[in-house]
């Protein structure tokens, strides 16, 4: 028994948790689940922004670096504009173009020295970059962003094959394109103070750069997330399949029945579903090994019981034959017909003791005033059945005032069994007082009597089954000792309970006490 004792508590340390024991499955689910999704929006969002704002500083400058350009050509002679064009092209690493006022372009700074920029063509590039561009399409696809008008040289380089030069004053417009491998290409354009115009191109490699650097680290951050879901998916199924599967093995064990006392893990430091799950299994199959000692005991006292009127039966049979007395056998006979009758008794009773639990636990409680039901009752002992001469008496609560919820039969059953009691030991002429009233929440029945009361070493014990104090004075086979066994089943299948002491306002007699929740009626 030790050793099953501390494999079970070792279970139940290696499936206890520490900071989440009090986290509900619904809770740790989702949190498994969003953890990767916030950490991937947050990343795409700050991606996002990061990006536009660097775009914002680019076109900025670009808007500063056009204007600056444009004072710079207002105020040199014509002939010292192509080297000035050139000169600021390759501090600014642009290309700039002036183009008179019917359009033709009359100044290139391409062609005046060397190139500031090359644009490349994808299909020359590695692998890799097909790759970084196809994260590019996505990211964009992903928040919604447009994709900035393709960047192309015209065949004939006019000023009417660039729009920002018609939209294009006194104050610099700047526009973004993307070359063809979807690196930004800044388009800015300012007009001159003589009517020519002046047309600033700026492939910035270095943003596309920088952009995707920065999505690199986070999509380690992300890698770094997703392997964290996966452990805490792996820590989620250790706080769900193992127990599971510990639990279902317990209850696997306790459906076998091999083993006389099978612990089921209780798990209560955990308070989810689990744990509730755990400590149901555990109360459950505890009841369960509960009813069954009870079904083993109850078998065992049914034989024992049966046994004794069943070898007095038999002997006055067997010995009826060989009397030729007649009073003899009619003693043998009057014997015979009590031990029939004692059967019959303790049959109809064990039947009756075995219906209880089962019944109660189908039953659909109803409301039910416990006034008018005792009254019925005291009523058909008075009419029906032998008392003798002991009187009933019963002083009626105010109607409606000792409600319950319950089974109306199993109810009668069971105040019946007590007051069968209280009058099997009253005195001849004796007074058997039944009473129900309200006290708070609680309802109250009190059957009082005059006989000799119960030993208080006996107040527990006469609520077993079969066992049976009896008087002298009562006939054989009439009690089997299961009417109080009985009636405290169906008060605790009620939610109440039952005890008997003495009487504290008579010499002598017994009270029964039984308690039950009032009805709720509001």
């Amino acid at each position: 028994m030790a050793s099953v004792t501390d494999s079970a508590r070792t279970d139940e340390q290696d499936l206890a948790l520490t900071w989440s024991g009090r986290w509900t499955l619904t809770h740790r689910i989702l949190a498994v689940n969003v953890l990767t999704l916030v950490i991937f929006a947050l990343s795409v969002l700050y991606l996002d922004s990061y990006r536009n704002r660097i775009t914002a500083e680019r076109l900025d400058r670009l808007t500063s670096e056009t204007a600056i350009a444009a004072e710079a050509i207002n105020r040199t002679s014509a002939a010292e504009r192509e080297p000035l064009l050139s000169e600021i092209g390759v501090a600014n690493g642009a290309r700039l173009r002036l183009y008179a006022r019917d359009g033709r372009r009359i100044a290139d700074s391409f062609a005046i020295g060397e190139p500031a920029y090359r644009l490349r063509d994808p299909a020359s590039e590695a692998w890799r970059k097909n790759v970084a561009r196809a994260l590019d399409r996505g990211f964009n696809a992903l928040v919604g962003t447009r994709p900035p008008p393709d960047f192309v040289e015209p065949a004939e380089d006019r000023a009417a094959a660039w729009s920002e030069l018609g939209a294009a004053g006194a104050k610099p417009v700047v526009t973004i394109r993307s070359a063809a491998d979807l690196t930004p290409v800044f388009v800015g354009a300012s007009l001159l103070a003589d009517g020519s115009r002046l047309l600033v191109t700026k492939n910035d490699r270095n943003l596309t750069r920088t952009v995707r650097s920065q999505r690199a680290t986070l999509a380690i951050a992300l890698a770094l997330a997703t392997l964290l879901s996966i452990l805490l998916s792996l820590f989620l199924a250790r706080t769900i399949v193992r127990p599971l599967r510990r639990i279902a093995l317990a209850a696997h064990r306790v459906r076998l029945g091999r083993a006389r006392e099978v612990r089921v893990p209780r798990l209560p430091s955990r308070r989810d579903e689990i744990g509730t799950l755990a400590r149901a299994v555990s109360d459950m199959s505890q009841s369960l090994r509960m009813r069954i000692d009870n079904i083993e005991a109850f078998a065992a006292d049914v034989t024992h019981e049966l046994k004794n009127p069943l070898a007095s039966l038999r002997s006055a049979v067997d010995t009826l034959d060989k009397v030729e007395d007649p009073a003899l056998k009619a003693q043998l006979t009057d014997v015979i017909r009590q031990d029939v009758n004692r059967l019959d008794r303790l049959i109809g009773d064990v039947g009756e003791a075995a219906r209880t639990d089962a019944e109660l636990a189908r039953a659909s409680f109803e409301e039910v005033d416990l006034g008018k039901l005792i009254e019925q009752l005291v009523g058909v002992w008075e009419q029906r059945r032998e008392t003798g001469n002991v009187r009933i008496a019963f002083a009626r609560p105010r109607k409606s005032s000792a409600v319950v919820m319950g089974e109306p039969n199993r109810l009668a059953r069971a105040i019946d069994n007590i007051v069968d009691n209280a009058i099997s030991f009253s005195p001849p002429g004796g007074l058997v007082e039944v009473a129900a009233i309200r006290l708070g929440d609680n309802i109250l029945i009190r059957v009082d009597d005059e006989g000799p009361g119960v030993p208080g070493e006996l107040r527990e014990a006469i609520f077993n089954r079969f066992h049976s104090v009896r008087p002298e004075t009562e006939h054989f086979g009439r009690h089997s000792g299961l009417g109080l066994a009985i009636a405290r089943a169906i008060v605790e299948g009620h939610d109440g309970t039952i005890k008997v002491e003495d009487r504290d306002d008579a010499p002598s007699g017994a009270r029964f006490t039984i308690v039950l929740p009032a009805a709720d009626l509001t």
